[in-house]
């Protein structure tokens, strides 16, 4: 009787789940299985964004004028009411038996209407091998932070390979111009051809297939994806193979970029045509077509950049009448000539780093690609960049975000900002910062960082705690506080991922690395976060946080024992040289040890992500070393030696840790206790871990609370 009763149940379930009438419903099961049946949710009509939070019938109910901002105002509910946070680290929700209902109603509404989410980069950087699974839970994320434009670049390989094809391209041919699954978004932003190729058929298909289902889901929360549009790319021998007019043709740190079409070449026209076809046959017309000529890069020779955009504009508005062009803000582009040729209405800048040099004419702050005008008279866009190569580290600009977007808002420039975006290279971290950001649009009054931590503290863990307060105080003052003036692009790096040398000081090229706080005001946050542990450590979030607090305290640990070894080499002791430098592989073991206790911080959770994604089991050898260049060398010798470009993707995790990294510092270590200056080629033993099959594991048995307060004792 109880098993028949139970079947009824779970057939009633998927029934409920399969019929639900609002997509919000079909949100709340994939959270907690029954969770739309006791939190309700109804769609008005309104001109104004909002959700408004009350109770109806002895239950929560959330109420808003679209799906993305009831989603939002479901999440504002689980946060601020049962106090259950929902992250990249837990999408699932265990509800309490009762849901508190508020006194009365809350009431939030913005003027922010577009709210973009993602970068090109964040495409390879985090999302590269993500199934329709890992798909599905973010944009589940999405809505419930009120994106309602996400970047949506899946598939666009295929509508390229079609288009070339229309143009006389062989399949060999056009497969040589699309990047592999991790470095599309370079090749889609006119940086190289092919590298990391060539997919296969079967490789394409999947890509249709996921694009599809992404899309559907996204419009069915009420999104409005953002498709890669046409602005000129051809293959770089377009000129002789089509008989067209191109410029921009080169090298790009080592790699054969594309060349751009002379918007002007009566080619272009059809070019685009075809492109818009294919990607319409694919995705269905879009409100909102990408496109960044010149991005990074590209000569300029001949360009009449009035012209161009006008010309951009007329193609994509063939596509769709009603289509907007998203356009980055990035160092020098936009450029004023080529925004003078869009007619106002059809653009929206992208100020792509507003919280680190924002570019949209702050008259207070220097910046080197302030523009005195603006944008104007175009829409533009508050946007968070934070993370670059999704480098692993606790960063953030607290003060920078909050005060600078209520800043916009004041300025003169405030009537075209039309809303935000969450533009960064890598996610799956820092979860506070993009809560803090998602969350300014529904608060119309300035608020500060100790204001709002408070909240965040308590619906992240489910209840206040004074250890944990103190702890993010501490951090949210120093290392979650990056000053304005500081260009520093993102975390600062663990010394532990850097190649060894006497002055090791950032790991990537471009880091820009300039100290803003102490490093023991990390680890006195740690060992203050860690004294929580008696009460929180079965709440995942804690569990979570711990790990990656220690993880931080760590790798500041590091580099003062590093500073240790280089002060005794200088001055020839080498007794004091082998003791730091024992004293520093412990610590790089510690490391190993702590973040092989969980998925998010191993090597193992990418590795076996890229190779289950293989369309075909001889293709995951090919999966897993695109996963492995991308966050090692990138590309060959020439492109990560003599173009910079290893370990600008590198990761603080374990098996990268254990194997790569230790193996770097061992060696040199080696070296100088020898004295035995010659210099070492990083490249080969970067290449042989990258060529290397290891099955690497996490470890499930040992508990990551436990770990952490052994390592953190012993720091």
């Amino acid at each position: 009787m109880m098993k028949k009763l139970l079947t009824v149940l779970l057939l009633s379930t998927a029934t409920f789940v399969a019929t639900a009438s609002h997509p919000v419903e079909s949100l709340l099961e994939r959270i907690a299985q029954g969770a739309s049946q006791r939190i309700s949710v109804r769609e008005v009509p309104s001109d104004e964004d909002f959700f408004e939070i009350s109770a109806d019938n002895g239950r929560p109910l959330v109420t808003g004028n679209s799906a993305v901002n009831i989603a939002a105002g479901v999440n504002w509910y689980l946060k601020y009411y049962p106090h259950i946070h929902l992250a990249w680290n837990n999408m699932k929700a265990e509800l309490p038996e009762v849901l508190p209902l508020p006194a009365k109603a809350e009431r939030r509404s913005t003027d922010a209407s577009r709210r973009y989410y993602l970068n090109y980069c964040t495409h390879s950087y985090s999302m590269a091998f993500w199934d329709w699974e890992r798909w599905q839970q973010e944009i589940d994320w999405m809505a419930l932070h009120g994106i309602n434009m996400p970047l949506a670049m899946t598939g666009t390989d295929v509508v390229w390979r079609n288009t070339l094809k229309r143009l006389g391209y062989s399949d060999a041919e056009a497969d040589a111009f699309v990047a592999g699954p991790a470095f599309q978004a370079w090749w889609l932003m006119n940086n190289l051809e092919g590298w990391g190729g060539p997919n296969s058929e079967k490789w394409y298909a999947d890509r249709a297939d996921l694009q599809r289902r992404i899309l559907e889901r996204m419009r069915e929360l009420g999104m409005e994806p953002v498709l890669p549009g046409y602005s000129g790319m051809v293959p770089h021998d377009a000129d002789e193979r089509l008989g067209v007019k191109v410029s921009g043709k080169g090298i790009w740190n080592g790699f054969v970029r594309p060349a751009f079409l002379d918007t002007t070449d009566p080619m272009f026209d059809r070019i685009a045509d075809i492109y818009y076809q294919e990607l319409t046959a694919l995705c269905g017309p879009a409100k909102y077509y990408s496109m960044d000529p010149f991005h990074e890069g590209g000569s300029l020779e001949g360009v009449d950049l009035t012209e161009c955009g006008a010309i951009i504009t007329r193609a994509m508005k063939r596509a769709n009448p009603e289509s907007i062009w998203v356009i980055q803000g990035w160092n020098k582009n936009p450029r004023a000539e080529l925004l003078a040729g869009v007619p106002r209405g059809d653009i929206v800048v992208l100020d792509l780093a507003s919280e680190i040099k924002p570019n949209w004419g702050d008259p207070d702050l220097p910046s080197p690609y302030k523009r005195e005008g603006g944008y104007m008279p175009h829409d533009w866009m508050f946007c968070m960049l934070l993370n670059f190569g999704g480098n692993v580290g606790l960063h953030g600009r607290m003060d920078n975000v909050i005060g600078g977007y209520y800043k916009t808002r004041k300025s003169v420039f405030g009537p075209t900002l039309t809303g935000v975006g969450l533009t960064p290279e890598g996610i799956e971290n820092t979860p506070v910062m993009y809560e803090l950001l998602s969350e300014l649009i529904w608060r119309p009054e300035e608020f500060t960082k100790e204001d709002w931590l408070g909240g965040y503290a308590g619906a992240r863990y489910g209840v206040a705690d004074a250890d944990v307060d103190t702890a993010w105080c501490k951090l949210a003052s120093t290392i979650y506080n990056c000053p304005w003036g500081n260009l520093q692009q993102g975390t600062t790096e663990s010394v532990f991922c850097a190649r060894p040398s006497r002055e090791v000081w950032q790991v990537s090229s471009w880091s820009r690395m300039k100290p803003y706080y102490e490093p023991q005001d990390v680890i006195d946050a740690a060992q203050a976060f860690a004294a929580a542990a008696p009460r929180l450590r079965s709440n995942g979030n804690y569990r979570h946080d711990l790990v990656d607090i220690v993880r931080q305290a760590v790798a500041e640990k590091g580099r003062l024992v590093y500073g240790e070894m280089i002060k005794a080499l200088d001055s020839k002791d080498m007794a004091a040289f082998r003791s730091a430098s024992s004293r520093f592989m412990g610590l790089l073991t510690d490391q190993e040890r702590l973040l092989s206790t969980r998925p998010e911080f191993s090597v193992a959770t990418w590795i076996d992500a890229a190779r289950r994604l293989a369309p075909a089991p001889d293709e995951r050898d090919m999966m897993e070393r695109n996963a492995c260049l991308l966050i090692t060398t990138w590309g060959p010798r020439v492109a990560s030696e003599d173009g910079g470009l290893r370990d600008y993707a590198h990761r603080e995790w374990a098996g990268l840790l254990g194997d790569l990294y230790t193996a770097r510092w061992r060696v040199w270590i080696d070296a100088m206790q020898r004295g035995d200056d010659t210099p070492i080629d990083f490249y080969a033993i970067d290449e042989a871990w990258v060529n290397e099959r290891k099955d690497y594991k996490v470890d499930t048995k040992t508990d990551c609370v436990d770990t952490a307060l052994d390592i953190l004792g012993r720091l």
